[in-house]
């Protein structure tokens, strides 16, 4: 996949380029095969970013908002088991996330100069220090 790391490399240059103040990133299973790149190119750019994946944060982004993959899994559990006991996938509602979660990585914003506000941290699931 070298044609993706360049892509996302000049993608980079280009948001520093245009001196761009942050960045959010959008939910694609591309990105996240990509996080480690994507994650260190913020770092090395001190562009700060939010994600849409927990595991981003992890890796040493600065926050996340999305939903809770255990509990998508979940649900995605439940309507496999009503699909197996016979029911009809066109007759099962559309379920969409309910539950969502802040993270953040206060390491990352030390390293940013930013400053999360308390009220912030408060409403965090998760706060990497």
């Amino acid at each position: 996949m070298p044609a993706a790391k360049t892509e996302i490399d000049r993608s980079f240059a280009a948001l520093v380029e245009q001196r761009v103040g942050a960045l959010v990133q959008g939910s694609d299973p591309f990105f996240f095969s990509r996080r480690q790149q994507i994650v260190a190119l913020a770092a090395q750019h001190a562009i700060p970013t939010i994600y849409p994946d927990r595991e981003s944060v992890a890796e040493g982004g600065l926050m996340s908002y999305g939903n809770n993959i255990a509990d998508a899994y979940r649900r995605a559990g439940n309507y496999a088991a009503r699909i197996l006991r016979g029911a009809k996938p066109a007759d099962l509602p559309i379920w969409q996330a309910v539950q969502y979660e802040l993270m953040i990585n206060r390491k990352t914003a030390k390293a940013l100069g930013l400053t999360i506000p308390d009220k912030l941290l408060a409403l965090a699931h998760e706060v990497i220090e």
